[in-house]
C-alpha cells in the first residue's frame, strides 16, 4: 500500500535516526493491520521512521526507528536479544547513493512495496524520494521485517532487517555418558546397539 503522508518532509539526517525495543505506540500518521498465520502485525509509519507492533500467543513486541529527541540509543548495527520465549534480530545499513542511483533504487523500493499485500509505504508531498517503506512477512514461524527510510537531501537510505521468533529450546542435558543403572540389579545397564 503506497500513501501519501499529510505533513511535510522535515530536514532530517539518516544520523539522526535511534532505535529502541518496547515502546508504547506512538502517533501514527499512516498503518497497516495484519494478520499473519495467528500472529497480528501493525506496520507504522511515523513520517520519516517506523514503528512495528507484533502480537501472538507467546507475546507482544515492539520495534521503533525514530528520531527521538533524548534518545541515547543511536540506530545500531546489529542487536540480538532474548525476551521471554522470543529471539529478536536486529540489523541496520546506511547506503551513500548517487543522484541518479539513489532516485533509480527509490523508485525500484517504492515500486516493490507498494504492489505487495503486507508492504506500506509512505512519501511526502513535493518530495517524491523522501519515502519511508515497510514489508512483513512471516516464514517457518517466524516474523520477519525489512524497512526504508530515504533520505534524498543527503543521497542516503537507511535499511533495516528484524527477525522475531520463538527461541529454540536447548537440547535436553544429559547427566552421564555412562549407562544409567539398572533398576532390578543395583548393576549398570548396557547400552543397546
Amino acid at each position: 500500500m503506497l500513501t501519501t503522508l499529510k505533513t511535510a518532509y522535515t530536514d532530517t539526517r539518516a544520523g539522526d535516526l535511534a532505535w529502541a525495543l518496547g515502546h508504547e505506540p506512538l502517533p501514527a500518521l499512516a498503518a497497516l493491520d495484519l494478520e499473519l498465520a495467528g500472529a497480528r502485525v501493525q506496520l507504522r509509519l511515523l513520517g520519516a521512521s517506523h514503528q512495528v507492533l507484533l502480537d501472538e500467543e507467546y507475546g507482544s513486541c515492539s520495534e521503533t526507528v525514530a528520531c527521538m529527541p533524548g534518545s541515547s540509543t543511536p540506530l545500531p548495527l546489529g542487536v540480538s536479544k532474548r525476551f521471554g520465549e522470543w529471539e529478536y534480530e536486529f540489523a541496520a545499513r546506511v547506503e551513500t547513493l548517487s543522484g541518479g542511483s539513489f532516485a533509480g533504487r527509490a523508485s525500484e523500493l517504492l515500486a516493490l512495496v507498494s504492489d505487495h499485500p503486507n508492504g506500506l509505504a509512505g512519501t511526502f508531498p513535493g518530495e517524491p524520494h523522501a519515502f519511508t517503506a515497510l514489508l512483513v512477512q512471516r516464514h517457518e514461524g517466524q516474523v520477519h521485517w525489512r524497512t526504508w527510510h530515504s533520505y534524498p537531501q543527503e543521497g542516503r537510505l537507511v535499511a533495516t532487517r528484524t527477525r522475531v521468533g520463538v527461541r529454540a529450546l536447548d537440547p535436553p542435558e544429559r547427566s552421564s555418558l555412562s549407562p544409567a543403572p539398572s533398576a532390578v540389579s543395583g548393576q549398570r545397564g548396557r547400552a543397546l546397539a
